[in-house]
């Protein structure tokens, strides 16, 4: 039972060395499907494989919801508002050392987004 115990615990210690630091200010610069340059501020927290914070972009601050870190996958969603109808942002990627590479979804909308941490 306790060496049971103890590969449990390496594994948890293993997967904790490996997971991404994704903690801090992310500043990201984007096309949008629009065609116009945008940017954003992602900052960013994470507590085990939960991820909490904001994103700050032109259209004000919303909190991320939904939010995963598992090694160096992420995950979160945003809740916008346009013209009175929330629209839900997912957000799925990698992070590599200093860059986080994202693909945002809304509806049938998708962006790239090339993030660097400050």
């Amino acid at each position: 039972m306790k060496t049971l115990q103890k590969l449990l615990m390496t594994g948890v210690l293993a997967t904790l060395a490996f997971a991404a630091d994704v903690d801090g200010t992310w500043k990201a610069k984007y096309e949008s499907p629009d065609g116009q340059t945008r940017e954003s501020t992602f900052v960013l927290k994470a507590e085990g494989e939960k991820l909490t914070g904001t994103m700050k972009s032109g259209m004000g601050d919303a909190q991320i919801q939904d939010g995963t870190i598992k090694g160096s996958d992420i995950a979160f969603s945003v809740l916008r508002n346009f013209g009175g109808n929330e629209v839900q942002f997912k957000y799925a990627g990698t992070i590599t050392g200093t860059t986080m590479k994202l693909k945002a979804t809304a509806g049938d909308r998708q962006m790239d987004i090339t993030a660097t941490k400050q």
